[in-house]
């Protein structure tokens, strides 16, 4: 273990202006007391704060107050940091660098307090979730101050607020090793398990999930198993687990046919999961077991994979769960967390649950009980013909609120800018299976069909980012993006895998134009714009209000000769992002880079109004965003911060606030 270096945090890091209180966070209500104390901004993550001083009439005012590089810590620059920092009592608290190391810095200038960091060796270097992953978590008593998080060689440090220093009390010196008390046997050093996600503080308990490697070429049918458990957050002492695949006499064991639930791994939750306090429940976001797109070596529904698991947050115990997806073989999963929500049916408030999903659904339960709110159908879709593959013959279709973005693949769904480019759209996909949602992958063959095309799968509608909610209006804003997939299955070669079949494409390589995400018609995305859009969905009536393109056109579509002359709205820019939800304002940054009409290459931090969507407000930044925003009030200003990152760009955190 390499202990951290610490500087004392002086008057300035620990004054806090009387104005703020110490009331504790509820699960919807949004960041109380101009801090940020969680991930989501309150435990049910609705990623929402009542600040206002920032709006649309001075939004493009805002002014860089400081900047925290991380290019030196870790043994090399980060490029993708896709952390959300907190601020309590005027500190900054971060996960950062290539080996998640632990910073402290004053909220008001950036300056750095202190840094922890660990070296685990050859079981970090192994690790399935590396770099500095989405954040951490606080912890008091009121008068203790604890800094809880996972490292990539998922160990779950607890750190003293003050000084960085382990609690030598926790666990074994500071640290609980994840890897054992798991209820199964795991390699401490080559087991592919880990965590992105921040763990999850509530009274004196943490909550920690579990992740792994990509799915679609897995080594094999088994793998380790992605169990969620709770710990003491005084001692480290394991107080539950929840068996993401039951074993034998447990609820759900059934749903796994031929004895599957004894082998099969994965079925984690890698996404952030929310807590209700008044309720006594944990709302968990299941992903789908191995492997990501065959099926066949696991026959059944498969409980709890992709599933929303409600527990009782004491005991670990099911309360309800809901199957979004039965027999996952599409890569939806559930990426992000549940988001808590307050809203208004029949006159009454209902305490109810909003879950944004890759397949562009937003599915709303009540969570107390878990029935829908608007209600659900079980509808038929087709059945493959990869052969073992077990297929379900119906899969849940949310009554209300209808799809938020574009969902399987069609004619319609092809490059339309021009005729011509949309001719050669049709021909390149000639050899392709399209379809709509739940549209299952094909064996590919060199004569075709060399896969299934799908949009809102894999990496596609809403992932690990997440929604917002604004508890006042009871409006959701889900962000989502076109990510088009190539869904086709190989046998495996050269014992790659034990897997009958694994992701993989015969299509010809010529051309970048085999495989996923190799699909292009001149260099131009094959599906029409926009690529990534916010959607406001009224959650009192299940309506989408209105939908935005977020993200400056790319250069490479602005710039292309078959284009020129073509009027393009802006088309949004692909990738995953995020949205903070203000008094007045939704504000996200785009992902990647454009050239300004200045010759500056960056993006933007834009302002959108709740209401209708319209663009307030945009500032300048070197480089795109990567994690999600979130704001605070400090010594009578507010500051919105974010992690930016890119190609060539090492991340940084950057904060911004209006001039003095």
């Amino acid at each position: 273990m390499n202990r951290m270096v610490a500087r004392g945090l002086g008057n300035t890091a620990l004054a806090v202006s009387l104005l703020w209180g110490t009331l504790p966070v509820t699960a919807q209500s949004g960041a109380k007391n101009g801090e940020w104390r969680t991930y989501g901004g309150d435990l049910g993550n609705t990623h929402y704060s009542p600040l206002d001083q920032i709006n649309g009439g001075n939004f493009s005012k805002l002014q860089v107050a400081w900047r925290f590089k991380t290019d030196n810590l870790g043994p090399t620059p980060e490029y993708n940091f896709e952390g959300t920092p907190l601020m309590v009592k005027g500190v900054i608290y971060s996960t950062a660098g290539t080996r998640r190391d632990v910073v402290a810095l004053d909220a008001a200038t950036g300056e750095l307090l202190w840094v922890h960091g660990e070296k685990e060796g050859k079981r970090g270097d192994v690790a399935p979730r590396k770099l500095s992953g989405r954040g951490l978590a606080y912890w008091t008593n009121g008068t203790e101050e604890r800094i809880v998080y996972v490292t990539p060689g998922y160990r779950l440090v607890e750190l003293n607020a003050q000084t960085g220093n382990p609690i030598s009390s926790f666990g074994n010196s500071g640290a609980v090793d994840l890897k054992t008390d798991d209820d199964q046997i795991i390699d401490l050093e080559s087991s592919e398990i880990g965590l992105h996600a921040a763990p999850v503080v509530a009274g004196n308990t943490i909550i920690v999930g579990a992740a792994h490697k990509p799915g679609g070429v897995p080594t094999g049918k088994a793998n380790v198993k992605g169990y969620v458990r709770a710990f003491d957050a005084l001692t480290g002492k394991r107080l539950w687990i929840f068996h993401t695949i039951p074993k034998p006499g447990e609820f759900g064991y059934n749903t796994w046919e031929q004895d599957s639930a004894d082998y099969t791994g994965n079925t984690g939750a890698w996404g952030q999961i929310s807590v209700d306090e008044q309720l006594g429940m944990a709302y968990i976001p299941v992903e789908l077991p191995t492997g990501d797109y065959y099926g066949g070596h696991r026959p059944g529904n498969g409980l709890f994979g992709e599933s929303v698991v409600a527990v009782d947050l004491k005991t670990g115990q099911r309360k309800w769960h809901y199957q979004l997806v039965h027999h996952g073989i599409w890569d939806m999963d559930i990426p992000d967390a549940p988001i808590l929500v307050d809203i208004t049916q029949n006159g009454r408030l209902v305490h109810a649950l909003a879950q944004p999903t890759k397949q562009a659904f937003l599915y709303v339960f009540n969570r107390e009980n878990g029935q829908p709110i608007f209600g659900m159908q079980e509808r038929p879709v087709e059945k493959g013909e990869v052969p073992g593959e077990w297929y379900s013959p119906t899969q849940p279709f949310p009554v209300k609120p209808p799809a938020y973005d574009r969902q399987g693949f069609t004619m319609d769904d092809l490059i339309n800018f021009t005729p011509e480019l949309h001719a050669e759209a049709v021909q390149l996909v000639s050899k392709y299976k399209l379809g709509p949602i739940f549209t299952p992958p094909v064996v590919s063959k060199p004569e075709g069909p060399y896969a299934t095309l799908a949009l809102a799968t894999a990496g596609g509608g809403t992932n690990w980012a997440g929604g917002a909610f604004d508890p006042e209006s009871h409006i959701a804003y889900v962000p989502s993006q076109k990510s088009l997939s190539s869904l086709g299955l190989v046998p495996p070669d050269n014992n790659r895998s034990d897997m009958r079949y694994i992701s993989g494409s015969a299509a010809p390589r010529t051309g970048g134009r085999g495989g996923a995400g190799g699909l292009t018609v001149q260099g131009l995305p094959l599906d029409k714009p926009p690529y990534a859009q916010i959607s406001a969905i009224d959650l009192n009536k299940g309506d989408i209000l209105w939908q935005i393109a977020h993200g400056e056109t790319p250069d490479n579509i602005r710039n292309h000769p078959a284009l020129k002359g073509v009027n393009i709205p802006r088309t949004g820019r692909a990738g995953v992002f995020s949205v903070l939800v203000t008094k007045t304002l939704i504000i996200a940054g785009e992902r990647g880079t454009f050239t300004t009409p200045s010759g500056e290459v960056g993006a933007m931090l834009r302002a959108y109004d709740k209401a209708t969507g319209k663009e307030l407000g945009a500032v300048y930044m070197p480089a795109g965003q990567t994690g999600t925003p979130m704001t605070y009030m400090l010594n009578g200003k507010q500051y919105v911060v974010l992690a930016i990152a890119g190609p060539g760009f090492a991340a940084e955190l950057i904060a911004f606030k209006l001039p003095s």
